[in-house]
Parts: structure tokens; sequence; C-alpha cells
């Protein structure tokens, strides 16, 4: 689908990118480091994997289930923190985490690629009496990417 062709290059050129990036952070920047909401940038890249996980469960959940989809948004009333703590994305191989991240990214690409055109407008029930469709949120996992790795940068370049 031509719509997702600028959309999905720019997740893996961002994911070439920040790959060695992340991989040179010092360990006090990435275990120490905290954005407004107190998560470090351990925590920010665990968040990520959480969002290409959701996401891609999303595609998929959209393109076979009931329309509207009610599908748990695990951001709301913040789970998203509760995620990041049970998992603790703190403690976590911080190598092992920035290939998670790389390879969810990857094939989250990949599952986008394959969405068959026809599901587009199905929708997925995000909140009380708030919808978004397949392409929206497709689309929008972009900004979400890129929001996150501007807080990395900004607290890497605090360092």
């Amino acid at each position: 689908m031509e719509f997702f062709i600028k959309n999905n290059n720019e997740i893996l050129q961002l994911v070439n990118e920040w790959e060695p990036k992340l991989l040179s952070f010092p360990t006090d920047v990435i275990t120490q480091k905290q954005n407004s909401q107190g998560r470090t940038i351990k925590q920010i890249l665990g968040h990520l994997v959480d969002s290409a996980s959701n996401n891609n469960h999303r595609v998929v959940h959209l393109q076979y289930r009931e329309n509207p989809l009610e599908f748990p948004n695990y951001a709301t009333n913040g789970n998203n923190d509760r995620w990041i703590a049970i998992q603790n994305y703190q403690d976590e191989n911080w190598e092992d985490l920035v290939q998670l991240w790389k390879y969810f990214n990857k094939h989250f690409v990949h599952v986008v690629n394959n969405i068959n055109p026809d599901k587009l407008d199905n929708a997925w029930i995000s909140a009380p009496n708030k919808s978004i469709t397949l392409k929206e949120m497709v689309l929008s996992y972009l900004d979400h990417l890129k929001l996150h790795l501007k807080e990395i940068d900004d607290l890497n370049c605090q360092a």
C-alpha cells in the first residue's frame, strides 16, 4: 500500500540510525537519567518495545475480529507504567533490549506490509467514545516512536 511505504521506510531508517546510537550510550545515562514521567532511557525503550508489540497485535486483531474491535488499551490509566515495572526493563540486558526493540519494529513493518487493504477502515475502540481505524493507527505509530526517541535523545544530551 503506497501510503505505508514512506511511513515504513522511516521506521526502518530510525531503527538503523538509532541501534548503534543506543548501544553507544554509557550505562549511567541509560539507567539514571529520567524523563518527566520518571522513566529512564531503558524504561522508555522498553515502553517502545511494548508499543511495537501491542500495535502488532492490534494490526492482526483488526483484520479478523469483529468491527469495531474491543481490545484492551495497555496505556489506559497508567497501565503502560505497570507493563514497564512488571517486565523490569530497568534490569534488562541493554544489548538484548536494543535488539528486541530493533527486531520488533522490523517485524511490525513486515506485518504492516501484509495488511489486507479491505481491512484498513476497521476500527479499534481505543477509549470510551473514541475509535481509530487500522490505517490511522499504523500511520500514528511513527509519531509515537519519534516522540520517545526525541525524549531519549534529550536525556542523552543532558549527560
